[in-house]
């Protein structure tokens, strides 16, 4: 039995635990075992907390037995590594925090760890979450498990590849422009965002405060769900949390697709689109009609503006986040500095990489003097409209759907040359960043061999509604059930 661990979802891996048919102790050393034998070829891990893992798995044994299991207990998960960790270093991908040990726990791994999840370890991705690739991390890049050669995405890299390698059943993620989802769709995963300040950011380390979201990726949306229902909620914390009830997203997964309105974004099928890709996605919008679906045509006449607008807005606000990692208080430290100016300058030089400092300039550039008005003010102006468009298509339909990446995973180093073609992978998951909106991504079929995504996106608090709808498309399709060769 534990040999097939891995192939199991969460929400099987709980009715398993539940009855008794193996025990919490056996189930995470069966995954420590694949993480042992597989993540040497996808960098997937910065930190692998084995015996941290299993004395928990210990205690949730107890506690079920006790009958005080909660939600979660006794279920593996993993964190992406910008999460902070008591007594685990978060390193955020990035030299400037390699050492860093948080004396306190994120508000989202308070709760998971409350519900009584176990964490494996903590994942590798794009330094301070700035990339789509993966690739930009201080621990080298991650691999997808489809093809080794080729990019998971980002900037959850390393939550999407463990994933679909079947190294664990569900991670943690963040969402400032994409992340959670495109590194789902390139992966052959689901990747939830949900609406900006349904789940707590206290404790996730900033990159653009405006914009950046906790979120899951899975193997199929109930885990989806059951992960969002323990970490959703008020945080008084977190200035930004929202005070809003939280709906258990299991039972509403269930509900028909019958007279559901369905948003096809004009936009998003212009000649950016892989025509292949362009196939799956519409392939996928006819099951989601067949189910009594309603599609209709809709027109966001700003969402071209997005990617300049976020490539503004984003790189000012992680400006001003990042001056905190100065090598005085934490982080990164340069030796034997001559003076404060040479501490600041070599620290900080010696501590970010290059798509860092690249975001930093950019970002410090539109917030100075003489450009604040030009640039910052403007993307924010803008940023609004696109705002508009969403709210209006929303008068008139339920979800907007779409592909969620243009092309499927392309190859290691073939877009890090430049920036700008990386940017514009994440062109359909922008725009949900800038309206802090909800919006997952679903396998929806296979492009020579490598995942392709559909992209839900709902209103302010649809989380039930894009579940439901990416959980009945599941119904009548297996491709969120495919494994990579040589992972099975």
């Amino acid at each position: 039995m534990t040999q097939d661990l891995h192939t199991q979802t969460l929400t099987q891996l709980a009715a398993g635990l539940q009855r008794g048919e193996f025990s919490s102790v056996e189930l995470v050393e069966a995954l420590l075992g694949r993480i042992e034998s597989f993540d040497q070829g996808l960098n997937a891990f910065v930190t692998v907390t084995a015996d941290a893992a299993l004395a928990a798995a210990g205690r949730a044994d107890a506690a079920r037995a006790a009958g005080n299991a909660g939600v979660l207990n006794g279920l593996p998960i993993v964190h992406k590594d910008i999460f902070c960790t008591k007594g685990i270093t978060t390193t955020c991908g990035s030299r400037m925090l390699e050492h860093f040990v948080s004396p306190y726990d994120a508000t989202v791994v308070e709760r998971l760890a409350a519900a009584g999840a176990i964490v494996l370890g903590k994942t590798n991705m794009d330094e301070f979450a700035m990339g789509s690739s993966s690739e930009t991390s201080y621990f080298g890049p991650v691999r997808n498990p489809w093809d080794r050669e080729r990019s998971p995405g980002g900037s959850s890299g390393g939550s999407a590849a463990a994933v679909a390698g079947r190294l664990v059943p569900a991670a943690t993620g963040t969402d400032t422009g994409g992340s959670i989802r495109q590194p789902a769709a390139l992966t052959g995963t689901v990747g939830l965002k949900p609406t900006y300040g349904r789940v707590s950011r206290y404790g996730m380390v900033a990159f653009a405060s405006s914009l950046d979201q906790a979120g899951v990726i899975t193997r199929s949306t109930e885990d989806a769900a059951l992960m969002l229902g323990v970490m959703a909620g008020f945080d008084e914390r977190d200035s930004t949390s929202i005070d809003h009830p939280v709906p258990d997203y299991v039972a509403g997964l269930a509900g028909s697709l019958k007279g559901l309105r369905i948003g096809i974004v004009r936009q998003h099928f212009d000649a950016g689109l892989e025509e292949k890709c362009a196939a799956a996605v519409r392939e996928s919008l006819a099951v989601l009609e067949a189910q009594g679906a309603i599609l209709t045509e809709v027109d966001l006449p700003n969402l071209d503006l997005s990617v300049p607008t976020y490539y503004v807005v984003a790189p000012a606000e992680c400006s001003s986040n990042l001056s905190r990692f100065d090598g005085v208080r934490f982080g990164h430290r340069a030796k034997d500095p001559q003076d404060l100016f040479d501490l600041y300058c070599r620290s900080r030089g010696e501590g970010f990489g290059a798509e860092v400092k690249r975001r930093i300039m950019t970002g410090t550039y539109v917030l100075s003097a003489g450009y604040y008005d030009a640039y910052y003010l403007k993307a924010q102006q803008v940023r609004q409209l696109i705002a508009e468009d969403f709210k209006k298509a929303f008068a008139d339909v339920d979800i907007i759907a779409g592909p969620t990446s243009p092309t499927p995973a392309f190859r290691l180093g073939d877009k890090t040359d430049d920036p700008i073609t990386m940017y514009l992978n994440d062109i359909y998951t922008i725009g949900a960043n800038l309206a802090g909106l909800p919006g997952i991504s679903t396998p929806c079929g296979f492009v020579d061999g490598l995942p392709v995504g559909l992209h839900l996106v709902g209103p302010h608090f649809g989380e039930e509604t894009v579940l439901r709808c990416a959980h009945q498309y599941q119904q009548q399709t297996d491709w969120h059930q495919a494994c990579p060769e040589g992972y099975q």
